[in-house]
């Protein structure tokens, strides 16, 4: 299952129509394959609340700021920091 549904982030944007949906989604896809490639973990609904936390957030960006280029990720860092692989 996958970490975060179109539902939550429905709720989380506070949308209720479905004319959005598709980009919803595209957006929560983008999200996912973000922080997976961030942290090097394969996310699911069980993953811990600051990655799920770090998807709503970059959707919410996405959605919000439509025109503007990828969000950056310092928008998320503190919540990502603790999960990204230590490199030496």
């Amino acid at each position: 299952m996958p970490p975060i549904t179109l539902a939550e982030a429905k709720a989380f944007l506070r949308v209720s129509d479905d004319a959005e949906d598709a980009l919803v989604q595209l957006l929560i896809d983008a999200a996912i394959a973000r922080v997976e490639a961030e942290t090097g973990q394969a996310l699911t609904d069980v993953s811990p609340a600051p990655l799920r936390l770090c998807i709503l957030m970059l959707v919410a960006h996405g959605f919000e700021h439509r025109e503007a280029a990828e969000a950056p990720l310092a928008l998320v860092e503190p919540w990502l920091a603790p999960f990204r692989p230590v490199r030496l």
